[in-house]
């Protein structure tokens, strides 16, 4: 079954990291492409990274490059966003979601039910 489960979210000052992580209770996520979404208070969710199943092939957007990078450890049936120089605009509920396919994929088809990320000013 799968069904992602998101951790490693928390209060954080501005210009610190967290890493978040991503797993699913079922040893299968090594098949998935997984994705980072996020949603602010008030907005729309919003595409922040992604990674292929093997983890030939990623991509960050451009308002987090150079800051978030997304990693995974087939071995360990988990992806990861590592976050660092967080900014208060990076507050978020933090969502992962899965899809099996090959790439990047558009559109993913389990989704976890988020974890909170807080940057404090």
């Amino acid at each position: 079954q799968v069904q992602p489960v998101e951790s490693g979210g928390g209060l954080v000052q501005a210009g610190g990291s967290l890493r978040l992580s991503c797993t699913n209770s079922a040893p299968i996520l090594s098949s998935y492409a997984i994705g980072w979404f996020r949603q602010a208070p008030g907005k729309e969710r919003e595409f922040v990274a992604a990674i292929s199943w093997s983890g030939r092939s990623t991509y960050i957007t451009d308002s987090v490059k150079g800051r978030f990078t997304i990693s995974r450890d087939n071995a360990k049936n988990t992806v990861y966003l590592q976050m660092t120089s967080l900014r208060p605009e990076d507050t978020a509920v933090y969502y992962c979601a899965a899809h099996n396919g090959v790439g990047i994929p558009d559109v993913y088809d389990y989704w976890g039910q988020g974890t909170q990320v807080t940057v404090s000013s």
